[in-house]
């Protein structure tokens, strides 16, 4: 069955996590009386209090990033180990463990490079995009001249696909036709 990962506060992970320190419910009574669909969460959550307090379950703004060599180290780890993603962020020192199952998707579609890349947008600049001595753009061109450029691009990629489509529905007559065109452009006058 598939259903949407809903997002927790932090003030109910933390109570959830305290309420199982107090010994009163399990694991699964907890998930139930709290409506949260995954006992696996509630686990890690708990995982998360012991080994770093209340702090360990607070979300970050702004997410830690960690060198490529680093995340290569984790997923080794899990490899040769064949460790949890909850007990290797713990071992790494790690307060959120569904970073790893982020960059194993990454590596396996994309390949270590693709761990290099940074998430999210890159930060604002503190300079103003409408400012008046910004007219021109950083290689020398206008809005007007890049906007021609654009369109001139676009108009070249127009005529390639009429072309390349022409050419799929009959090869044979499109190079006919072509072959003609080359050979008498190809002709050298003679003197």
């Amino acid at each position: 069955m598939f259903f949407i990962a809903k997002k927790y506060s932090d003030a109910l992970k933390i109570k959830v996590a305290k309420e199982y320190q107090e010994g009163s419910l399990g694991v699964r009574r907890l998930a139930k009386k709290h409506g949260i669909r995954s006992k696996s969460a509630v686990e890690r959550w708990i995982k998360l209090y012991e080994a770093f307090g209340a702090e360990g379950l607070i979300s970050k703004k702004h997410m830690e990033t960690y060198p490529v060599q680093f995340k290569l180290d984790v997923l080794r780890f899990i490899e040769r180990t064949g460790s949890s993603e909850t007990v290797t962020a713990l071992h790494f020192g790690m307060t959120n463990p569904t970073l790893i199952s982020l960059w194993k998707k990454s590596l396996r579609e994309g390949g270590a490079e693709v761990l290099e890349r940074p998430k999210g947008r890159p930060p604002m600049s503190n300079t103003p995009k409408n400012s008046k001595e910004k007219k021109k753009e950083e290689n020398g061109m206008t809005r007007e001249q890049k906007l021609e450029r654009e369109n001139e691009l676009l108009r070249l990629e127009v005529e390639y696909l009429k072309k390349l489509r022409a050419f799929q529905i009959d090869p044979k007559n499109y190079l006919e036709k072509h072959k003609q065109r080359y050979h008498t452009n190809s002709k050298k006058p003679s003197n």
